[in-house]
């Protein structure tokens, strides 16, 4: 899937948002990512996507898909940073989709990934990331480490483990990867949109190929996640050692609604974010060791 005509047609033009300065198109360059998918109880995964308006994807076992990428932006128009996706593939419509139809018609079916959790490096990624797009963000201690054998990333906050991600890397990263998706967050008690293409060469593997740990820890932010039975090994893995990333120059963005009149509005809306800097600074890197008895 190639860019849009409107977004070649104004790359090398500026824009400001709240303080934030871009070159369009917002991009990144130069960015090793990872990615996995694990399968999950869907009955679970229903009860945690807010209002109607979103559906789990259910795979041909009847099971929902837990979604983990994780991408060292290295070169942006708002500085290097890491951000760490935790989500549920999901679909957008009145009800939920046909078992595996989404995955190949994904635009029919509003095919994307709700986004659980979604920390960063630095406060400049949180203010753009939540105030411009409704992304979930939130500054934690990150890594992203790639070694002769693996690609890992751990995710502490407030000095407590959170979450960790192990996949093996492969071998060749040669398949080449065009593809556009949707990222769906809960904003100001809306549902948001937001759209990114992604150009890579990559290693994918599929089935009993696709090797990976997950480790989930007691941090309230994640905690919640093991109610959904995750399993413990991947589906499949993705690497690539160098991405292009452009996010669309919209979003989109829908009401929420319920049975009955809720009494709050969840999640947090603009005052999380009216009073973040542009600073591009880093918290010290995740030093907690004893992960082992926090594996899925």
């Amino acid at each position: 899937m190639g860019l849009p005509q409107r977004i070649k047609d104004y790359t090398g033009r500026f824009a400001l948002v709240d303080g934030i300065p871009f070159t369009m198109p917002v991009q990144a360059k130069n960015s090793p990512a990872l990615m996995a998918g694990f399968f999950c109880d869907y009955n679970k995964a229903r009860e945690l996507l807010p209002g109607n308006e979103i559906h789990p994807v259910r795979y041909f076992n009847g099971k929902a898909i837990f979604m983990v990428t994780v991408i060292d932006y290295r070169e942006t128009s708002i500085g290097k940073y890491i951000e760490y996706s935790i989500a549920l593939a999901c679909t957008r419509g009145l009800k939920p989709a046909p078992l595996m139809l989404p995955v190949v018609f994904m635009k029919y079916y509003h095919t994307g990934q709700f986004i659980l959790d979604l920390p960063v490096s630095s406060e400049i990624s949180v203010k753009g990331g939540k105030g411009i797009w409704g992304m979930p963000k939130h500054k934690a201690s990150l890594d992203f480490l790639i070694s002769d054998q693996t690609v890992s990333s751990q995710y502490e906050k407030d000095g407590q483990f959170a979450f960790r991600i192990e996949i093996e890397k492969p071998t060749k990263c040669n398949l080449p990867v065009k593809i556009g998706s949707v990222n769906y967050s809960h904003f100001r008690n809306m549902l948001m949109a937001s759209y990114v293409n992604i150009n890579a060469k990559a290693g994918i593997r599929l089935g009993k190929n696709a090797k990976g740990k997950l480790y989930i820890g007691d941090h309230p932010r994640t905690q919640f996640m093991k109610s959904l039975n995750i399993e413990s090994k991947p589906f499949f893995t993705f690497y690539t050692p160098s991405a292009i990333g452009v996010l669309d120059d919209h979003f989109e963005c829908w009401f929420i609604t319920y049975p009955n009149n809720p009494d709050k509005v969840t999640p947090e809306g603009f005052e999380s974010v009216a009073d973040l800097g542009l600073n591009e600074d880093w918290l010290p890197a995740p030093s907690f060791t004893d992960y082992a008895k926090y594996k899925i």
